[in-house]
């Protein structure tokens, strides 16, 4: 699946691909987490449909869809990528693949031992290769490829372009062994995640001349030593073949072919309805198609009851039908083009759904976690009690339920930065920080100087924001006895005011709503196309029912302000504006109750103006009124930054500038389930006086030019799990260092936060051998971590697999890397399909 904000690597790949997304998109409150002990908890198991090989069918193909072709078959390279790293694991050796519980397990295809042998005065390293390892040209893997990989990986030879993976630069020398299947390593100091090293593996005549490594690589591999070797590569059609391995010395791969199909992530529903490809990771809106496909397996042909038309009431077909055979020709030419298009779109959705019954959806964590990255390099999150408060504001339970909830995975909460839930040494560090807790985080903010009264004050003429700002300045904070005699004279006024202000502002809402009532019922009878949903009594019902709950929820203005792709722009006495807005006090918090408080006033106020002028038939503000703020009530495009609603509540501000923070998204349609995260991360920070000016930008610019170059305040994007966290996790979490420029080098550490004390953990880890005291080191590092405040681990991504029913050992891996030889059709007695399926 498609991963939004990918930065690559100056390390070790495996630490190398931020995924986003899709945060697809990567806790519970931080309260009820625990920061004292080992944890128990398990990890999500994979779903891969295990069967014995005996029980899969010799031959056939399978296609695999990934994003794209990979840029470079080099998983050394800077811009290799997840193709890079999919394909080659079926090609090249991994010495010490990560098993199902995310901990490094030696590969006996190509391994007969590897173990530190001396310790003093260094540490050397004996691997004994396999006897039967050869690459597929026939040559024996040996000492001289060892050789050849850490010498262009050790960051001495700059005609290498290479991104620097750690712990080769360790390396003193590598030298054959007693023979010619033993590699004798010894390092020049202590290295801990040694088995980290020769993974992937490539021959000496690709890691033995620059020309080779930098060039020849990025296209080819021409020897191999895996279950697989790779036949064509086809830009054309988008495809990397693979074919087994006749040299292959281990168990012989099940399938003749291995196909790898580049496929968009929106193409793949269609692509699996039409049998173009066997497996591909979906996204939930794909996964909820194929389980509703093998619900209505059994429906004898009769209309589905979801996808296009489904929703459509026997009284709107009715009326379609009136339209298009009545007396009005153009209203019937209309109509009838509408019934066609509609009828189109079943028959397809139809179809799609019949093909995709023949697939099975299997689901698990991957590894990987989503987090909320703070940039602390300047602006208010520089200091670190406006993180903290931004971390113990954060209901982090709610937040994985978004995500994980409705796929039926555990919406657990994420305690750990190094270790994902179910790899050995994860402990739950949140407590470093502190549970959620929302008077406390009030209390960091005012202890650094963020307060109601030092937000920016409102225009002179804003009578009512003037008055607002009074009364939250007298709920929140020790006001003088002037002031507090002046309230208490004016007090009976104030009341008498604030009840006239708000009956004339619910008549004029009542008005309001009158009108947006006769303007639905014009547009509804001027179109001529069926009306899919409910009936137009249906809908001015509806409507009357949220105009009443709007006045009754007025915290939930900036979430209805928050629906994807709407923003609400302009202000108070701007042209398209309506009257300016009367203040209440609610709680000691003041607010300010605007036209649109909640989602049917909203499209109210947009139909309003559209009828006056304002706006476009599509929306769009009309150029008169294209000036900065905009019509007030008007929907502007995605991207346009729109004011916080929270600044109309009490937000919190100083020496004369409000507490508001950008938080930029990914506006991409597989970067949904993100921004509705996003969406309730503005949300929690507006309840304790922080606005965010949520920015929403393409998908290819959002890592690159936003979250690497630091152009936020607030994001979302992901790290992948490691077996190695003192070797991957260092990067990441490093203290920045002044350039000689006046630039910082950050390494991939683009929250900017960090701290010496941390560097020295991740640097002791590195070099202690016995892995249990490795591990307590690495547990303190992340307790700091998290006391930084830099990075908010949220929850573990959820990985979703389309798979033909029929296959066997692939699916959600979780953990573990796949066995590609395993993987094939189940034969035909353990599953009715036959043996010989050809695609």
């Amino acid at each position: 699946m498609s991963h939004v904000g990918v930065p690559r690597g100056t390390v070790r790949k495996r630490r190398s691909l931020a995924l986003l997304t899709t945060g697809v998109l990567t806790i519970p409150v931080l309260a009820g987490c625990s920061s004292g002990s080992e944890e128990t908890s398990r990890g999500v198991p994979q779903d891969i449909a295990p069967a014995a090989r005996q029980a899969v069918s010799d031959g056939s193909t399978v296609n695999w869809a990934v994003d794209a072709l990979p840029a470079t078959f080099n998983a050394f390279q800077a811009d290799a990528d997840s193709a890079t790293t999919r394909i080659t694991g079926a090609l090249l050796p991994a010495l010490f693949p990560m098993d199902a519980s995310g901990q490094p397990k030696l590969n006996p295809d190509y391994l007969e031992s590897a173990k530190i042998i001396e310790r003093e005065p260094k540490q050397v390293v004996l691997y004994k290769l396999n006897q039967q390892a050869v690459w597929s040209d026939g040559r024996e893997i040996g000492a001289p490829d060892f050789v050849a990989q850490w010498r262009a990986l050790r960051g001495k030879d700059s005609a290498f372009w290479t991104a620097r993976n750690s712990g080769y630069e360790r390396i003193e020398k590598i030298e054959r062994g007693a023979d010619d299947l033993q590699v004798r390593v010894t390092f020049s100091k202590p290295y801990a995640d040694w088995r980290s090293l020769f993974s992937p593996l490539y021959p000496k005549e690709i890691t033995g001349s620059p020309d080779a490594f930098n060039d020849g690589a990025r296209t080819t591999l021409k020897n191999t030593a895996g279950p697989f070797v790779l036949r064509s590569v086809s830009k054309a059609k988008g495809t990397v073949t693979l074919a087994r391995n006749p040299r292959w010395w281990g168990d012989k791969a099940k399938l003749d072919t291995l196909v790898f199909r580049a496929v968009a992530a929106g193409d793949r529903t269609q692509a699996l309805a039409d049998g173009t490809v066997d497996v591909a990771d979906i996204d939930a809106s794909t996964a909820d198609r194929i389980t509703l496909a093998r619900r209505d397996r059994g429906n004898n042909g009769q209309p589905l009851a979801h996808g296009p038309g489904s929703e459509t009431t026997p009284a709107a077909a009715l009326r379609s039908w009136a339209l298009a055979h009545g007396s009005d020709e153009e209203a019937a030419e209309i109509a009838q083009a509408a019934r066609e298009k509609n009828r189109k779109a079943v028959v397809a959705y139809t179809a799609e759904q019949k093909g995709l019954r023949d697939f099975a959806v299997r689901k698990s964590l991957e590894p990987a976690y989503t987090q909320l990255a703070l940039n602390g390099e300047s602006g208010p999150l520089a200091d670190d009690r406006v993180r903290r408060a931004v971390a113990r504001a954060l209901d982090r339970e709610e937040l994985a339920r978004t995500v994980l909830g409705p796929l039926g995975l555990p919406a657990k909460p994420l305690g750990s930065h190094l270790a994902l839930a179910g790899q050995p040494g994860y402990k739950d560090g949140s407590g470093a920080l502190g549970d959620q807790n929302t008077k406390e985080a009030q209390a960091l903010l005012a202890d650094a100087g963020w307060t109601r009264g030092g937000a920016v004050q409102p225009p002179k003429d804003t009578k009512a924001g003037s008055e607002a700002e009074k009364k939250g300045a007298k709920g929140d904070a020790p006001g003088t006895e002037e002031d507090a005699e002046k309230e208490a004279a004016e007090g009976t006024k104030d009341d008498k005011e604030a009840k006239g202000e708000k009956a004339e502002n619910e008549k004029k809402a009542g008005q309001a709503g009158e009108e947006e009532k006769a303007g639905k019922k014009t547009e509804q009878d001027g179109e001529g196309s069926t009306t899919e949903g409910s009936t137009t009594e249906d809908s001015t019902a509806e409507g009357e029912k949220a105009d009443r709950a709007s006045a009754d929820r007025a915290s939930e203005d900036s979430a209805a302000s928050r629906d994807e792709g709407l923003y609400i722009v302009g202000e108070d006495n701007k042209p398209g504006a309506h009257a300016p807005a009367q203040a209440v006090s609610t709680g000691g918090v003041s607010a300010v109750h605007v036209l649109a408080p909640a989602r049917t006033a909203a499209a109210q106020s947009a139909a309003l103006l559209r009828q006056a002028g304002a706006l476009g038939e599509d929306g769009a503000v009309a150029a008169q009124d294209k000036q900065p703020g905009g019509a007030a009530g008007a929907y502007a495009p995605v991207g346009t930054a729109a004011p916080a609603p929270a600044a109309a509540k009490g937000q919190l501000g100083k020496d004369g500038k409000a507490l508001t923070l950008r938080f930029v998204l990914p506006s991409g349609p597989g970067s949904q389930s993100l921004r509705s995260v996003g969406d309730k991360i503005a949300v929690m920070l507006e309840k304790i006086g922080i606005g965010t000016e949520i920015i929403k930008v393409p998908d290819e610019s959002y890592f690159k030019d936003h979250v690497a170059s630091g152009a936020y305040d607030l994001a979302l994007y992901s790290w992948p799990a490691t077996a190695y966290p003192a070797t991957d996790g260092r990067p990441i979490y490093a203290k920045p260092e002044p350039a000689t420029d006046g630039s910082l080098l950050v390494e991939q550490n683009y929250t900017r936060v960090g701290t010496d004390h941390i560097d020295q953990l991740f640097d002791q880890a590195a070099a202690e051998l016995d892995e249990k005291a490795a591990r307590e080191l690495m547990k303190q590092a992340d307790a700091r971590i998290w006391a930084a405040a830099g990075s908010i681990p949220l929850f573990q991504r959820p990985q979703l697999v389309a798979v033909d029913k029929k296959l066997a050992n692939v699916g959600a891996f979780g953990f573990a890397a796949p066995r590609y030889q395993d993987i094939g059709f189940k034969n035909r007695q353990a599953a009715g399909s036959p043996a010989d399926r050809k695609k």
